[in-house]
């Protein structure tokens, strides 16, 4: 293996300066394709050598993909690579949260609410507050908070902004407020959630701050002209100490402004940070002159954006070709006539991508896609873990894990179908609001509810016993092992097998594929398969981490993905 001293001698000038300032914030400023993860492994492989210790180094990214890929690559070139800290805002704040997020008042076992989750309690704040759901879309309601909460904008201060607002203003404000009484209650955390109770862990407790500015002495963040205030603030706290703030970006691939991302973060780096060095990667080794010329041309007009222009020492490369099309349907003919013409002279379709401004584009190109039989993969449709059955069964394994989360004890008390209706569930709620209770302590207590018929008491005892025999099991088995028992003990799959159709078919297929996620999980985790530890994981994946380059088909999806 070559020495760590050999490989930075063959980077570029400006690739070796970046890996060499290690002391102080750095701004690196890295265009597309100018080899920005190289010079991250190598800077972190320098600073091991330099005897910093792994342990006191952090890298950010933005997707679990690229933390496992730079993981992988400075453990390659170093023998102690693995033991850094490498992973996504959100993964790192889980894991600060998992162990500190008692002394802000919540149980270390909390639940982290996806975004199907958060409207589904949403709609049952709208229903008890008695407000109309078509007057205030769940959807724009969670839109509200998220942005509130990217800008570090608590319940109550939100509150507080709006006592002089008008009539909507101040119902988002009391609706806001319930959404986070109930989580809570619930001991929840939504995905907004992580970051900002991150920072306001560190803001109420000095103590856990000091601790890991002194664990994370050397900081590194990946994109960081797409960070958020509540992002910018979390790395601004963690970093205040040592000054060690190296940021790796491109004001001119900002393209999450509409779900917060502010470019001044990295546009103002110099000005809130002091004594930075600047180090700009100009070089490509990605593309042609052809592309990097047309691409300089039409970036040069943004008016806000720091001076650099890329370049590569490859001449020459394809012109670009620009079509017209009459409709949609005619577009999408002529590109799945391009790729055949590709695959015709040689290439495969994996050699192809299909991008787009919305997944909403994707219908038509999929339907001729298909009438062309061209192999495919969309990304940023239904989602694996978005559908039904496995929101079924992942919600049995919430409530298990969780016994304060009474949102997915709502989902999975009648599935399947144990005669526990809607009136029923009507009447528990009622009497859980009447006695100030949990939703789930109220069905503990269903004997005391005299508006329920005997039956109805029956089945819910039984469904009691049942939650809470899986959460004794759950105490010495893996995820693998209690999701098992679920599906024996419910009978989920047989139902599905008594309706004899292709869509129960390919459910039962989906719930086997979750199986064999709980077993690799374990194989990749075997100091910690547990039910809490599953849950995690799944809770941070992101559609285009599954994104692999070993399958021949074409692949769709949006620019953002």
């Amino acid at each position: 293996m070559e020495t760590i001293e050999q490989l930075i001698e063959r980077l570029n000038p400006m690739q070796k300066k970046a890996v060499l300032t290690t002391e102080g914030p750095l701004l690196l400023l890295a265009g597309a394709g100018s080899g920005k993860t190289r010079v991250l492994t190598h800077r972190i492989a320098y600073l091991i050598e330099k005897g910093v210790r792994p342990f006191n180094i952090l890298a950010i990214t933005f997707t679990n993909k690229a933390a496992r890929e730079m993981k992988e690559r400075v453990a390659a070139i170093t023998e102690k690579g693995d033991e850094v800290w490498v992973s996504t805002f959100h993964s790192t704040c889980v894991k600060l949260l998992r162990r500190e997020i008692d002394k802000i008042g919540y149980s270390n076992r909390f639940s982290i609410y996806d975004s199907d989750d958060s409207e589904r309690l949403i709609k049952l704040v709208l229903k008890e507050l008695n407000i109309d759901d078509k007057r205030f879309p769940p959807r724009n309601i969670l839109s509200e908070i998220g942005n509130s909460k990217d800008n570090l904008i608590s319940a109550e201060e939100y509150a507080d902004n709006a006592i002089n607002g008008d009539f909507f203003k101040k119902t988002y404000a009391r609706i806001y407020t319930e959404y986070q009484n109930k989580l809570r209650e619930n001991n929840a955390l939504d995905f907004d959630d992580l970051i900002f109770m991150t920072v306001e862990l560190f803001r109420k407790c000095p103590e856990i701050l000091e601790k890991y500015q002194d664990r994370f002495k050397y900081i590194m963040v990946d994109e960081y002209q797409d960070t958020n205030a509540s992002q910018y603030q979390l790395i601004k706290l963690l970093s205040a100490k040592h000054h060690n703030l190296c940021v790796v970006g491109d004001d001119d691939q900002s393209i999450y402004g509409w779900r917060g991302a502010d470019i001044k973060n990295i546009l103002n780096f110099e000005n809130d940070f002091k004594n930075t060095s600047v180090i700009k990667l100009e070089q490509n080794y990605r593309s042609t002159n052809v592309i990097l010329d047309a691409a300089n041309e039409v970036i040069k007009h943004n008016y806000t954006r720091k001076d650099k222009k890329l370049w590569t020492d490859v001449d020459g490369g394809d012109k670009i070709i620009y079509c017209q099309c009459y409709n949609d349907f005619k577009e999408a003919e002529y590109v799945c006539e391009q790729i055949k013409k590709g695959v015709e002279k040689g290439k495969k379709y994996q050699d192809f991508a299909i991008l787009y401004r919305n997944n909403s584009l994707s219908r038509i190109m999929e339907e001729i896609l298909i009438r062309q039989g061209i192999p495919y993969r969309l990304f940023g449709g239904t989602r694996f873990y978005d559908r039904k059955e496995i929101r079924d069964i992942l919600g049995y394994l919430k409530a298990i894990n969780n016994p304060n989360d009474d949102l997915p004890i709502r989902r999975i008390i009648n599935v399947p179908k144990r005669g526990i209706g809607d009136t029923s569930i009507g009447r528990v709620s009622q009497y859980a609001i009447d006695k100030n209770m949990s939703f789930y302590e109220a069905l503990s207590n269903v004997e005391n509810i005299d508006t329920l018929s005997p039956k109805a008491k029956k089945s819910i005892s039984d469904f009691v016993r049942l939650i809470e025999d899986l959460r004794n099991c759950a105490e010495t088995m893996s995820a693998s092992e209690i999701l098992d028992k679920i599906l024996a003990v419910t009978l989920y799959i047989e139902e599905l097998r008594i309706e004899r159709t292709e869509q129960a078919n390919g459910r039962i297929e989906n719930i086997h594929e979750l199986l064999n996620k709980a077993a690799q999980f374990e194989d990749q985790n075997p100091d910690d398969a547990s039910v809490s530890a599953f849950l995690e994981d799944v809770a941070l994946v992101a559609d285009v981490d599954a994104f692999t380059e070993d399958q021949d088909t074409t692949v769709l999806m949006t620019l953002h993905s």
